[in-house]
């Protein structure tokens, strides 16, 4: 009888990898390969004929710009995120109670994301250019001008770009986070006598920790995306406030520094990923810890 479900199981395994094969194929080929060239290559010279140890990557950590990129950027996430996390959450909060005007919400919130980036840029430059709508604004009540993009203000705008940019697609994912939680769990909360707090810490929050690592993550995506703005907006070499990651890899691009380039993303790379691993451990910890 074991051996039977053993065999069974076994054979579900190999049909769900058959599934599969396409994609982890496809993975392999266009992402894995690749990014191993991108390792070997990392540790040559330009011309990837001499080996050069781990020359590349104390170039690029004694580079101050890559020095300065990499501050802004993580600056930004460490700013952005959170931020984003807790408005969005917020926003889906209100908007799960309301039944009237619900889709109407939903709708106005994911709106930013169907303007074309150009469109966003266009936007941005009437309102904040030296003789836009904002500074013609400040004049009128008699205050001195701000150089908006080309001043510390500068992060600010990116900020609140990113910020009304990805609020409502993280607000529709906390709404899908929500939906799953079991009504009769608000049931039960309320017939013990919980109020709508203790509702929210004992309920909602554990039901929307699996929510949290997903948006958290592509969030975390979201804001290597936003370089698009900050280059049409300020070109090449913007404010040093805003001047990102993606800046430096595309005048590395146009200088063709593959050997910068390479351990430049090689350690991007590495970073990333023991950020999402530590994560998910304390994602899983904490569930662990829930459930024993």
């Amino acid at each position: 009888m074991q051996s039977n479900r053993a065999t069974e199981k076994k054979q579900k395994g190999l049909l769900g990898l058959l599934f599969l094969a396409p994609s982890l194929l496809g993975v392999c080929i266009f992402v894995l390969l690749p990014f191993a060239d991108v390792v070997r290559r990392s540790f040559l010279d330009a011309m990837g004929n001499q080996f050069t140890g781990s020359r590349n990557y104390k170039n690029v950590l004694q580079n101050e710009a890559f020095r300065l990129a990499a501050g802004n950027t993580v600056k930004f996430m460490l700013v952005c995120i959170p931020v984003l996390l807790l408005l969005s959450l917020v926003c889906a909060l209100l908007i799960n109670q309301r039944k009237v005007y619900q889709e109407f919400f939903k709708t106005t919130f994911l709106f930013p994301m169907a303007i074309p980036v150009a469109s966003v840029v266009l936007l941005w430059r009437l309102f904040l250019d030296q003789n836009g709508f904002f500074n013609e604004a400040i004049k009128f009540f008699g205050l001195s001008t701000v150089n908006w993009m080309n001043s510390d203000k500068a992060f600010g705008v990116l900020v609140f770009t990113y910020l009304w940019k990805n609020t409502g697609y993280d607000m529709i994912l906390w709404l899908a986070g929500l939906a799953a939680i079991p009504k009769e769990r608000y049931e039960a909360a309320s017939v013990d006598g919980a109020g709508k707090w203790q509702c929210f810490r004992y309920v909602t929050l554990p039901g929307l920790r699996s929510s949290v690592f997903v948006i958290g993550i592509l969030s975390l995506v979201n804001c290597f995306k936003v370089f698009r703005e900050a280059y049409l907006i300020a070109g090449d070499y913007p404010h040093e406030s805003i001047y990102m990651m993606q800046h430096l890899f595309n005048n590395w691009f146009v200088s063709l520094d593959i050997q910068k380039m390479t351990a430049a993303s090689v350690m991007m790379a590495l970073v990333m990923i023991l950020i999402m691993s530590m994560v998910w451990y304390r994602n899983e910890r904490s569930r662990e810890w829930e459930e024993g």
